[in-house]
């Protein structure tokens, strides 16, 4: 190695070297000035707060929780979606979710979610987004430290960044959990509990909270700050049309082409003289590449011959996804190792019959006997998904009525009250821990 070669790698090491700890004291500027200027409210880290999905709901539903819990503590919510602000987010809440807000949160505006979006990443999709969460959250925490740090996200590696801000992490991991010190099952499944408990070693106690469904037991009538002073949903539904309700953001994961497919079986074993069932998709999109799915799915319903019996609502408000609940015979959901399920026990206390997907959450939380009465079916593939649509429409409307009314006793095992309980018993002792 001739001596100027030499010299050009010293320099080169001495640069990177310079730069690299040019980082590190801008990065320790960051958590430092950030400890410092730590405030008293809560954050909750859910950069996509227009996704209209089960995440945003427990978003709506844990805010609501900590006004009601601490009203002095102020609530942060950190979002990507740039057209957000205090007063939208809080009539979002009450049109999409009919959840009501106690005061407007404030919003912190993030600026680098494309890091977590999936299209950033052709390959090592997960793991890319991973990473980018620590970088989302970085920005989030560099902006406004709070006191306390709630990630509704799903990006479970925002946990250490926000430790390193010196924030009381109350929720992280994509269940999430509560807290170091005390695990609640806000979203997720019985096969996943003893997993968070093996994260959360120093937990004081187990309780468990699951992510709450919709007041849509209510009449299709009600006015969302109302909710608890209407009528339940009539389990009787109209039979010269029956109709199956499929709710779910349009995404790949949730399987929308196999219901339509079992759909279309279904309907080409229609016995001569019954009714000819209908399909409704109701779900949200979030972007550009949900649009093409959505489009992509009624294509496949023309090519199928079933267009005249299929429609679609895209980003429906709540008060027209009650009424639809409220007429359909049946729900169904085919997203496979579904962490929970939140749109099963949405059919199933509205009274539709869910047919969802023989694993996870709906196999091993929702769809269960309820006093030795079944609630339900469950099926795996084109075949069993067809087969149990068939069996609903079949069903003598006495026995379709015991079988609703068992599903809706079943479902309010996860109400949103139970929920709002639950979910303040697990955040109290932290809160009231540190304010001492």
């Amino acid at each position: 190695m001739t001596l100027a070669s030499m010299l050009w790698r010293i320099l080169i090491w001495a640069l990177i070297s310079a730069v690299f700890v040019r980082i590190l004291k801008l990065l320790s500027v960051a958590v430092i000035g950030g400890r410092r200027n730590r405030k008293r409210a809560v954050g909750f880290f859910h950069p996509y707060t227009n996704d209209g999905g089960g995440g945003e709901r427990v978003l709506w539903c844990a805010v609501k929780a900590i006004q009601e819990e601490q009203p002095d503590l102020d609530c942060i919510v950190y979002t990507g979606d740039h057209d957000a602000s205090p007063d939208s987010l809080v009539a979002r809440a009450v049109d999409r979710f009919g959840v009501k807000l106690l005061y407007p949160p404030k919003v912190v505006h993030l600026y680098k979610r494309k890091w977590i979006e999936e299209t950033t990443y052709p390959r090592f999709t997960m793991i890319g987004q991973s990473m980018g969460s620590v970088y989302l959250s970085w920005e989030a925490l560099s902006k406004f430290t709070p006191l306390y740090y709630f990630d509704i996200s799903g990006y479970a590696f925002t946990y250490p960044v926000a430790r390193m801000f010196g924030c009381k992490v109350v929720c992280y991991t994509h269940y999430p959990t509560i807290s170091l010190d005390m695990l609640s099952r806000v979203r997720g499944r019985s096969s996943t509990y003893n997993n968070d408990a093996l994260i959360a070693r120093r937990t004081s106690g187990l309780q468990k909270s699951y992510l709450p469904f919709f007041n849509i037991l209510r009449s299709s009538s009600a006015n969302p700050n109302q909710l608890h002073s209407q009528q339940l949903l009539p389990l009787g539904r109209p039979v010269e049309s029956p109709t199956i309700i499929s709710v779910a953001q349009f995404r790949p994961e949730k399987a929308h082409a196999l219901q339509l497919e079992a759909f279309s079986v279904a309907i080409g074993k229609i016995d001569d003289g019954m009714p000819r069932p209908r399909l409704q998709f109701v779900g949200s999109c979030r972007n550009k590449a949900d649009e093409e799915r959505l489009q992509n799915l009624k294509n496949l319903a023309i090519d199928l011959k079933v267009e005249e019996d299929v429609e679609f609502y895209k980003n429906v408000m709540y008060r027209d996804l009650v009424r639809l609940l409220g007429s359909a015979v049946a729900g169904i959901h085919s997203m496979i190792d579904e962490h929970f399920g939140i749109c099963v026990v949405e059919y199933m206390a509205a009274g539709a019959i869910p047919i969802a997907h023989n694993s996870a959450g709906p196999k091993m939380d929702i769809v269960l006997e309820e006093d030795g009465q079944k609630t339900g079916f469950l099926a795996q593939n084109v075949e069993e998904y067809a087969d149990a649509i068939l069996k609903v429409l079949k069903l003598p409307e006495k026995e379709r009525l015991k079988m609703a009314a068992a599903a809706r006793s079943r479902a309010s095992r996860f109400s949103e009250e139970r929920f709002y309980e639950d979910f303040k018993a697990a955040v109290r002792p932290i809160l009231c821990k540190s304010s001492q």
